[in-house]
Parts: C-alpha cells; sequence; structure tokens
C-alpha cells in the first residue's frame, strides 16, 4: 500500500482545499488551476447513457423520497452505473425499507445496496468528518500512480468509504488498501462493477500518434 506523502501534487492539494472550504462554508465555488482541471476531466468508463441514467436517478430520488420520510431525516442516493447506494439515517427499519422500494421503482434502476441506518440525523461535525474523510481518500487516490482516481466514487457515511466505479479486480484492491490508510476511516465498502484487464485496455485513452 502507498500512503500519501507529506507533499500532494497539485491537483490532491485543490481536492483537500476544495473540501475544506465546502466543509467550513457550504457551497463555495473553489476555483481549480488548468492542469488539476485538465485531470478531472479524464473520460467517464460509464457510457452517455447510464451517466444520464444515473444523474435522472439521484433527481427522481430527491424528488420523491421526502414524501416518504419526511423533513427529520437525511439520505443519499448515489448511482453508478444504474447502481443505486443508499446511505444515512432513517427514523426505523419500515421507513428504510420503505426508502428502497421507493428507489427500486425508478426507471432505470438496475440494483439498490441499502446500507441506510435506523438512527437519528448525522450532525454536523459529524457531516463535516465524513466530507474530510471524502476528500483525504480521493487525494490519496490521486497520489497513486497505477490507477486513474476519476474512475473511483468516493462516498463516506459515519466514518465507512464506499467506493463505486467500473474498475478491475487489481484497481478495486489497490483503491480499497489506499483508503484503509486514511486516518479516520473505520471501515471500506467495496461497491463496484468489475471489468477485466482486456476490457479496460479497450477503454482506456489511447496515446495520441500525431506528431
Amino acid at each position: 500500500m502507498n500512503k500519501s506523502s507529506p507533499l500532494l501534487r497539485p491537483l490532491a492539494q485543490a481536492l483537500l482545499c476544495a473540501a475544506l472550504l465546502s466543509t467550513l462554508t457550504g457551497c463555495v465555488g473553489v476555483m481549480l488551476g488548468g492542469a488539476a482541471a485538465g485531470a478531472l476531466a479524464t473520460a467517464d468508463r460509464r457510457t452517455l447513457g447510464a451517466q444520464a441514467d444515473d444523474k435522472s436517478i439521484a433527481l427522481k430520488a430527491d424528488m420523491r423520497l421526502p414524501k416518504i420520510t419526511g423533513e427529520d431525516v437525511h439520505i443519499n442516493v448515489n448511482s453508478f452505473n444504474r447502481k443505486v447506494l443508499l446511505t444515512g439515517e432513517v427514523k426505523d427499519e419500515a421507513m428504510k425499507a420503505a426508502v428502497e422500494r421507493e428507489v427500486r421503482s425508478i426507471d432505470g434502476v438496475a440494483t439498490v445496496m441499502n446500507e441506510l441506518v435506523a438512527a437519528g440525523p448525522a450532525t454536523y461535525t459529524q457531516r463535516s468528518n465524513d466530507a474530510l474523510i471524502t476528500t483525504k481518500v480521493k487525494a490519496s487516490l490521486v497520489d497513486m500512480k497505477t490507477i486513474s482516481a476519476t474512475s473511483f466514487k468516493v462516498i463516506t457515511e459515519r466514518g465507512v468509504v464506499y467506493l463505486m466505479g467500473r474498475v478491475t479486480q487489481r484497481e478495486g484492491q489497490v483503491a480499497a488498501d489506499v483508503a484503509r490508510g486514511v486516518s479516520g476511516v473505520n471501515q471500506v465498502v467495496k461497491v463496484f462493477e468489475y471489468i477485466s484487464e482486456d476490457e479496460l485496455k479497450e477503454i482506456s485513452p489511447r496515446p495520441s500518434t500525431q506528431l
């Protein structure tokens, strides 16, 4: 496992600064340098159709769920390649099941991983800590040279880090090991869609041959 170096490279530093600002002040616009912005624009491994479906699924869930749960809950809906991860807190097990049923009924949803817990909503401090852990994990992934950090989606709830993405077994294991080495992480849960090394070669950008 490669621990993150004391001095993170520019993109990692930009990610960390962005999270700290958003954690302290809410929605803050952060301008990244040209190199960092270019690195973040790496091609998504999902099809354009899957990307559109994922946005639609999350939007529909955000609109529907308050009618079931009311306001005094904390639910995060993350969809990656039509695979939905539910995290956060609900009032009881009955509400947890109701939320899952509603999300499963949304067009385009392939599977649902329900990680909701019956508990009071997380405090501002807990959410701030989770946001910081997420960014530290992302920065540590950027610092790895053997995987593409932009191929991973990172979600943290109560110190549990969930990793999503279309990755190979090798990439998934490296990312999980990196996440486990980040301070404050209690557990790492892999929610991957695995592809083969041959598939990775097919979808990876080919180097330009132009002079």
